[in-house]
């Protein structure tokens, strides 16, 4: 092999070195996805059983629905906002390897979709912080 060519395994090694970084952010994403769909079920057999209730009982469950609906919006648009991140570290990636393969610098590219990246995240873990203080607002209530 032409240690000259776009394939040599000293380029493509550098390229996975650098593709490293990204690679441990997608597992911590992956994570904290884990975590939103574990809480999403939650919500979801919760109103699978006030659903279950009779319509009196419904009536008197009304608020606590309310606010599983609400919850429910918010630690959806966190599950987006996490997954369309961890979709611009992929392409991050992606970037990287192509631009090794095509000898062009992705620098701009990758920047662009990194910082895209940590946007959708920060937004993410803002959404999931609504939805956390949603789901403990009725206790802090409480102890008031």
């Amino acid at each position: 092999m032409d240690m000259d060519s776009p394939a040599s395994v000293i380029s493509v090694a550098h390229v996975i070195q650098t593709a490293v970084a990204p690679v441990f952010l997608l597992t911590g994403i992956g994570a904290i996805l884990g975590v939103l769909v574990n809480r999403l079920g939650r919500i979801v057999d919760r109103r699978r059983k006030l659903a279950e209730f009779t319509s009196e009982l419904r009536l008197l469950h009304a608020e606590e629905l309310r606010m599983l609906w609400r919850r429910t919006r918010w630690i959806h648009r966190s599950i987006t906002l996490c997954t369309l991140s961890a979709l611009l570290v992929c392409l991050v990636i992606v970037a990287l390897f192509v631009g090794a393969e095509l000898r062009i610098d992705p620098g701009e590219i990758v920047a662009a979709l990194f910082i895209a990246a940590m946007l959708g995240l920060i937004g993410g873990l803002f959404c999931f912080l609504r939805e956390i203080s949603l789901a403990t607002s009725r206790f802090q209530a409480s102890e008031s």
